[in-house]
């Protein structure tokens, strides 16, 4: 199999781009069944109702799909945990609360594509012998949660949904909820304790999902877009699917590009295309301006800075390079950005979100902002740079869920790559990109508003 890495020298940069999921965002009624149905909507349904359960969880695990929402673990394998046999319900829950910063692929996919994720729903479910399905959303988007509805009201007017699907003897139901609107709640068993109307706090594992998840019932719980792909695999082929994307990272996926960019938005790629490519496809960063730092999963994952255009964005290649592929949400920063009032303003918001049911996350991030709080102003001193080395250390790995882990690694990786502006500010009084101190700035700033 060819690698992305060598196919990127024999092609253009657009041919790099693989639009499966976005295939058709921009034609007209793109989230309606009709249209889903014209681009071969339902028929890796089909195929998968040909099959018994077991091969069908098998024919997913070789094809190497791997969860798009975070963590990269195997789909295939994650439904393969569920216990069979057991004498309980069996439940699929979709984590459709979309709230990382820099994170905007699965609503863009829900809003002009939300049958995909509805067939993808139903392969699931019958490959892990469910027949109650949720997709738990986050409660702001309230044109996407309108639109859910509908195609949910399509699906059963079509015979996809309810009672002995498609002659199969599969029952399945699929209940839309909308979250109060928490980022808490993207973790999934906090996710599950506020479906089951608790409050969204992270709980002690074990027991995992798998065994004890909704309603103590085994549970699958996937990101929107890991769900959404598996009808292509199933329509296309694993070996179609694997063709794409690096040997352990097959398959093609959404980078969220935003930020300082030209063209910023929705680029779907195969696993292991690299953001110097992607900017070339996108215009690059903004005219007149440099890429200074950029996130490659947002803000939860370490930062990178322009050393790293080259890096393969797949799970392997920016793991080995000191950060995590995330949510492949490209955050990029220019020259004229100050790392401390953005790394500022991402704890602030982890300080806003923690549950505060861990005292490590709960106590750690309030101090955090009250250090960045004083550095940003000009009032630290240089042994405040160890005391957020160590906070954060504090925090890292010792929290219930990733949330702590999310908000140490803005601060590891800032003080890693750019030590030397946190010490300007507190030597400077004050941050040296203030138009008031900084000529270079202020120069930078006519440039791109004149």
């Amino acid at each position: 199999m060819m690698t992305l890495a060598a196919e990127i020298n024999n092609s253009s940069p657009e041919k790099l781009l693989s639009p499966v999921l976005s295939a058709f965002w921009d034609q007209p009624n793109s989230w309606t069944l009709e249209t889903y149905e014209r681009h071969e909507g339902y028929q890796g349904l089909k195929r998968a109702l040909a099959m018994s359960p077991d091969a069908l969880i098998a024919y997913v695990k070789e094809s190497g799909l791997r969860g798009r929402g975070g963590a990269g673990f195997p789909t295939g394998m994650k439904w393969q945990f569920i216990p069979q046999g057991d004498g309980k319900p069996h439940y699929l829950v979709v984590n459709a609360d979309e709230s990382e910063p820099g994170t905007c692929k699965d609503i863009p996919l829900l809003f002009a594509n939300p049958h995909s994720l509805i067939e993808g729903m139903i392969i699931a479910c019958y490959a892990i012998r469910s027949e109650h399905a949720f997709i738990y959303l986050r409660g702001e988007v309230v044109p996407v949660l309108r639109r859910l509805h509908e195609a949910v009201r399509e699906a059963y007017a079509a015979g996809y949904l309810g009672r002995n699907i498609l002659g199969s003897g599969l029952n399945l139901d699929i209940t839309v909820h909308a979250g109060a609107g928490a980022y808490i709640c993207g973790e999934e068993t906090a996710l599950l304790d506020s479906l089951e109307g608790r409050r969204g706090q992270p709980r002690l594992r074990p027991p995992f999902p798998a065994v004890a998840g909704l309603y103590a019932c085994p549970t699958v719980v996937n990101n929107v877009e890991s769900i959404a792909s598996v009808p292509a695999i199933l329509n296309r082929g694993k070996e179609w699917f694997t063709s794409m994307g690096s040997e352990k990272s097959p398959g093609f996926t959404l980078y969220s590009l935003s930020g300082h960019v030209v063209s910023p938005g929705q680029y779907e790629a195969p696993l292991g295309i690299t953001l110097r490519q992607l900017l070339d496809m996108s215009g690059g960063m903004r005219p007149g301006h440099r890429l200074k730092f950029w996130t490659p999963g947002g803000s939860s994952t370490p930062m990178f800075t322009d050393e790293h255009l080259d890096v393969p964005l797949d799970y392997e290649g920016v793991g080995a390079a000191g950060s995590m592929l995330g949510t492949k949400a490209l955050q990029c920063f220019d020259e004229t950005t100050c790392v401390v009032r953005a790394v500022t303003r991402w704890t602030e918001f982890y300080a806003h979100e923690s549950c505060g049911k861990c005292t490590p996350c709960r106590e750690g991030t309030y101090w955090l902002v009250q250090l960045l709080r004083d550095i940003e102003a000009g009032k630290g001193k240089l042994s405040d740079l160890d005391k957020l080395n160590d906070i954060a250390d504090n925090i890292n790995g010792k929290s219930f869920c990733a949330l702590g882990d999310g908000a140490a690694s803005p601060i590891f990786s800032s003080l890693k790559y750019f030590r030397e502006e946190y010490e300007q500010h507190i030597t400077g009084r004050g941050c040296p990109f203030d138009p008031a101190k900084s000529t270079a700035w202020a120069d930078n700033h006519k440039e791109v508003t004149a």
